[in-house]
């Protein structure tokens, strides 16, 4: 199982790290990358509306992180 926060920013991401502790992913967007590195067991935690969308590009979030 692992933990993905997607599309977080500032003190969401401080906040949800007091909750869910560390995450092993994670995707400043909800785009098709995110999608596909979700796998079955996995848990995924969306900042405020990022559920709602994905978005149509995609964006290699290990060079940032």
């Amino acid at each position: 199982m692992a933990i993905h926060f997607i599309g977080f920013t500032g003190s969401e991401y401080h906040s949800a790290l007091k909750i869910w502790g560390q995450p092993d992913f994670i995707h400043r967007w909800h785009d098709r990358r995110a999608v596909n590195e979700i796998v079955a067991g996995d848990v995924a935690i969306f900042a405020n509306g990022s559920e709602r969308k994905v978005v149509p590009y995609v964006f290699d979030d290990s060079r940032i992180y």
